[in-house]
């Protein structure tokens, strides 16, 4: 049984006292949920402020946070973090502002609020009036809030927005990576008012659990003297699930894109030395690291791509850095990069493709052995549910070092759940002449017309098998398809037709691979392997040609329909010939 994965888990406490006040109008709580909500929602903790007096204070800052944790796990999962957030605090403030303004007892009466999401490795924070987030790692204290205060020569802290003070509402937030060892305090403005940062650092940085830090820099604040209420909610990371789509999306939202670079360039410490690939979305980049004089390619967008094309070049780095095989280029992790864009291992050597553009002609045991290398890689992404989508020889790079490598995950799809929430795919994309028949609309395979199939394992060895096709005879075994043309499959043409050398076993093989029906192609990678290997030792038996029935299951039919139309009119002859005598 394999290990289960790890999953986000945290160290939470909190402590909160009315101080020489004769009520504790602050209020804090978090939810910690387990499982799939875990995964979808996160963690929530929040802590309030009420201002207004007398109980006032206290019923609008735990109205707040109880409905805030509510309502937060209410929402649809495919909304963002952010935009839930913003659904239902926006709600609390027209219920808070509409009370506020029913009796004179109630006028005023609204809360700060300070909220926290953590899900996956990162963390959203939402954010109204004067309690604040504080964040301790390394040793380094951040403030992650802003106070919104007017300043005032006699008052101090003028709340500037509250949740509740006006009918409109705008909400801070901001998001950003977890790490593992973070402390994150949420506070109000009676501990960090009295205390100061360096206070807060040093009862912060200890070895206590969670509810114990959070006592202590209460406590400290009353020793110090406050005069308001004191809290503090308190959260430890103590352990991280591994990388995921999600947070590879949240991470490229606020990465710009680069500007077009020319050979010379630097950025992010990366010498630009050529380009070497420019598509309409896509531009590839040959870069040298300043420091090392290690070569890598950079992969980023034209800066005329949407939202969609970042979220798809995340899920090709989210994926990429899922493989860790010598059959793919290797994502390097980059530290100083600050635009959209990831970097892959550099390979001396040349494409499939390139190869046939230059004239060279494969033999049969070359091209089975470089089809052989190709499956080996396929089957290291179909055992990690990764389907490529788009197999063919301009995806197969053949290094200098000998070794085959399977580039380009561009469109694959993975079993997650993640991409189909966050971007819309492209239905079925790849190369049509490497498609297999499934996978058109319109297209007649078997019995008519089909809807067109999701792209699967068997679309991808469908792929492999073209690939071989081509490598042999620079031909497609049903001709070449371009871009939305609806083909219609017949009988694949025998590779013989065009390459006399090759032997009947590889034949069989090829046929095999691109029959038209799923059902008469090899099941998995291995089984593929398994026939290039065994060879001529054990061929395989594959019809060359579809039994005519079964081309069409409808001429039966037809041909006794017809036979019934000639024997009536057989009949009305002889009957017209009997009347006449």
């Amino acid at each position: 049984m394999a290990p289960s994965k790890p999953s986000l888990s945290i160290d939470l406490g909190h402590a909160s006292l009315s101080g020489p006040r004769p009520r504790n109008e602050d209020y804090c709580a978090g939810v910690t949920p387990e499982g799939a909500e875990l995964q979808n929602k996160g963690i929530l903790v929040a802590v309030a402020d009420g201002v207004g007096g007398h109980a006032n204070g206290r019923e609008a800052s735990e109205y707040c946070v109880r409905s805030l944790l509510a309502d937060y796990y209410a929402t649809p999962d495919t909304w963002s973090i952010p935009q839930a957030l913003d659904k239902v605090i926006l709600a609390l403030n027209r219920w808070l502002f509409s009370h506020s303004r029913r009796a004179r007892e109630t006028a005023g009466m609204a809360t700060t609020l300070s909220a926290m999401v953590l899900r996956g490795r990162r963390y959203v924070i939402a954010h109204v009036g004067d309690t604040r987030i504080y964040r301790l790692r390394d040793g380094a204290l951040s403030c992650l809030t802003r106070d919104h205060v007017w300043e005032h020569p006699e008052l101090n802290n003028v709340l500037a927005r509250a949740v509740g003070l006006d009918a409109g509402l705008n909400v801070d937030y901001a998001d950003g990576d977890l790490a593992l060892g973070d402390c994150y305090l949420l506070v109000s403005d009676g501990v960090w008012g009295t205390l100061g940062d360096v206070r807060l650092a040093q009862l912060l940085d200890t070895n206590e659990c969670a509810d114990n830090t959070a006592a202590h820099i209460v406590n400290a604040a009353i020793d110090a003297g406050t005069q308001d209420n004191c809290t503090a909610l308190v959260l430890r990371v103590l352990a991280l699930p591994p990388d995921g789509l999600r947070d590879a999306l949240a991470r490229t939202r606020a990465l710009p894109l680069p500007p077009r670079l020319k050979p010379g360039e630097v950025l992010d410490d990366l010498e630009v030395i050529d380009i070497i690939h420019d598509s309409r979305v896509t531009l590839l980049y040959r870069v040298r690291a300043v420091a090392s004089g290690q070569e890598f390619v950079l992969k980023t967008l034209h800066d005329n791509t949407d939202h969609a094309d970042a979220a798809a070049l995340a899920h090709e780095e989210w994926l990429a850095r899922r493989i860790s095989s010598v059959d793919f280029p290797q994502v390097i992790p980059w530290p100083a990069r600050s635009h959209l864009y990831y970097l892959m291992s550099w390979h001396e050597g040349a494409s499939l493709a390139r190869h046939l553009e230059q004239g060279r002609r494969f033999t049969p045991m070359e091209a089975a052995d470089l089809a052989t290398r190709a499956l080996k890689a396929l089957a290291v992404l179909h055992r990690l549910a990764i389907i490529h989508r788009d197999i063919k020889p301009d995806n197969l790079h053949w290094g200098a070092d000998g070794r085959l490598r399977l580039l380009d995950l561009g469109v694959a799809a993975s079993d997650g759940q993640d991409a189909a929430e966050t971007f819309n795919e492209i239905n079925n994309p790849g190369t049509p002449s490497y498609m297999a028949p499934e996978l058109f609309t319109n297209t007649s395979v078997n019995a008519g017309l089909t809807a067109p199939t999701p792209a699967n394992e068997s679309s991808d060895l469908y792929a492999m098998g073209v690939t071989l096709y081509h490598l042999l005879t620079r031909k497609y075994p049903y001709g070449e398809i371009e871009p939305f043309q609806h083909p219609n499959f017949g009988d694949p043409l025998p590779p013989t037709r065009y390459r006399p050398d090759i032997p009947d076993w590889l034949e069989s093989v090829m046929l095999k691979a691109v029959a038209r029906s799923p059902a008469d192609r090899f099941e998995t990678p291995e089984e593929f392997l398994l026939a290039l290997e065994r060879g001529a030792q054990r061929p395989l038996r594959v019809a060359r040609r579809t039994p005519l029935l079964q081309r069409d299951p409808t001429l039966g039919l037809k041909l006794l329909a017809l036979g019934s139309v000639v024997v009536n009119i057989l009949l009305l002859y002889l009957l017209l010939a009997g009347t006449l005598r």
